[in-house]
């Protein structure tokens, strides 16, 4: 998608004219809804505005909060760089909470950014029919906001189970703080939109690239659905993309993922996060966050392929568990493809050969400043999603139909899980390993109703061997590692102080 950006407008205004006119100028300096709004453009570029916070909660707060708090991926510890609490509290459940508040600044971050995509769609939808235009323009800009509203709703209420509902822009300080909705209306919401959205956006061969698709709004009303085990409601939406939308599964899994300037958008894309590499400010840099630590130039070069490398000294996040990379089974291609190893000559640690995520590893030109999309839904997952509905509605046998297209992709043979049971847990084993890394792990445990069983092992594990998990010697988890187990993050803090709600 061609990155487009509001422009600040200027305003000229003749100073002749009547005294009235004359006291009644709009800001010169700034835009509003008195002056903006009035065209397709101006929709155009108002639902451009709407994407650009998902750059943000993609390249930041996403990936802590949704996959490092999981058995998946866990944190280097670097004792000579000092402490990162805000970040090693989630990848401990160990975040501070005190009546469903907290002060984590990762869960403040994914909040706001939210909230800014609901407040411009918010803005759009209010707006939009009010404007004579072209049909078909306005049915798809209304179809993408409307996609992003119930996406951003999606990600809060399975971050925090209770949020605000604003579905109006809000126009001044009475109408800012509203009581909190609970899951259920969120969820008829969320459903409500993504319906809308369907029926309004065209599928991926009509639209522009890393816009959203008819098949994209079908995937997230699906997934709403799968949390909500409505399993027959998950079925024919799946089955209607897998006949109808045109995707396919990208013959070698490593293609299913972008690269710098290629392969973006590819036929396995079902929606993707646009970041471009350069200096306009669309870039990201996630595998700067992701590479372990302290790493001299010469062995970050062969990762990234930098011209200018430069070593670093953070703290490193996202590092996958002994956990992930056991759970993949032999002769498994994804293995290799997610998981890279590299060995750091300053580590403090005994054993300095880290194993680091490999995926988003592209080669780029300048360091920190990466260009490749972030894959939020493939078709790999619609594949799966069907196979567990099937499997939920009694047809293990159909199920495995789809979960083996996963399979056979990855050079590994038909699963043998034939009872519904086993077909459960193979599904399950299975979408950890396709779609490791990709923010899927901790909302996968929290549907099911696993966080205590799995995070309590995986807890137990972690103390009792922390050189395995990549502690210097002597050093261990802190002591309430592991003790806050509950499916919702609380409220952010600086949010409470604005409303009586929380």
């Amino acid at each position: 998608m061609k990155a487009k950006y509001i422009a600040a407008w200027l305003l000229v205004v003749g100073l002749s004219g009547c005294r009235e006119n004359f006291l009644n100028v709009l800001p010169e300096t700034s835009l509003s809804t008195d002056v903006f709004f009035l065209n397709e453009i101006d929709f155009q570029q108002a639902v451009n505005a709407a994407y650009v916070p998902l750059r943000g909660i993609y390249n930041g707060p996403a990936w802590i909060l949704e996959e490092m708090h999981s058995d998946n991926s866990y944190y280097a510890r670097n004792t000579l760089y000092g402490a990162v609490d805000a970040t090693e509290n989630v990848a401990n459940f160990a975040v501070p909470t005190t009546n469903g508040i907290t002060a984590n600044g990762n869960v403040l971050a994914q909040y706001r950014q939210n909230y800014q995509i609901i407040a411009r769609t918010n803005q759009i939808l209010a707006s939009i029919d009010k404007v004579d235009f072209a049909a078909a323009s306005k049915s798809n800009l209304k179809g993408q906001a409307l996609f992003l509203r119930a996406f951003a709703y999606f990600d809060l209420v399975r971050i925090f189970g209770k949020v605000p509902m604003h579905l109006i822009p809000v126009t001044g300080r009475e109408d800012a703080a509203l009581p909190l909705s609970t899951t259920d209306e969120l969820y008829k919401q969320i459903e409500k939109d993504a319906l809308e959205a369907i029926s309004l956006l065209p599928n991926k061969a009509k639209q522009e690239a890393g816009r959203v698709t008819s098949g994209a709004a079908k995937t997230l009303l699906a997934n709403l659905y799968l949390t909500q085990k409505k399993w027959a409601q998950v079925q024919p939406l799946m089955e209607d993309v897998v006949k109808n939308d045109g995707y396919t599964l990208m013959p070698d899994y490593n293609n299913a993922f972008s690269f710098t300037e290629t392969n973006k958008n590819n036929q396995e894309s079902v929606f993707e996060v646009q970041y471009k590499e350069g200096s306009e400010g669309y870039n990201g840099s996630v595998i700067y966050s992701f590479i372990p630590s302290p790493i001299t130039a010469a062995e970050l070069k062969p990762i990234t392929g930098t011209s200018n490398t430069q070593g670093t000294s953070q703290e490193s996040n996202n590092i996958p568990t002994p956990d992930i990379i056991a759970a993949f089974e032999v002769g498994d291609k994804r293995k290799d493809v997610n998981i890279g190893y590299v060995t750091l000559s300053s580590s403090l640690a005994e054993n300095k050969t880290y194993p680091y995520i490999k995926k988003y590893a592209r080669t780029h030109s300048l360091h920190g400043n990466t260009g490749q999309n972030w894959p939020v839904y493939r078709y790999a997952e619609v594949l799966l999603f069907l196979a567990e509905s099937l499997n939920e509605l009694g047809k293990p046998g159909e199920a495995a139909t789809y979960l083996n297209q996963v399979r056979s992709r990855a050079g590994l043979a038909a699963t043998k899980a034939a009872s519904q049971a086993e077909m459960r847990e193979a599904i399950f084993k299975e979408r950890r390993v396709e779609l490791a890394f990709e923010n899927k792990r901790w909302f996968d445990l929290t549907r099911t109703g696993r966080v205590k069983e799995i995070i309590s092992a995986y807890g137990e594990r972690v103390k009792a061997n922390p050189a395995a998990y990549y502690f210097p010697k002597g050093h261990a988890a802190p002591s309430n590692a592991f003790t806050n187990l509950d499916d919702y993050y609380g409220l952010p803090a600086d949010e409470s102080a604005l409303t009586p709600h929380f």
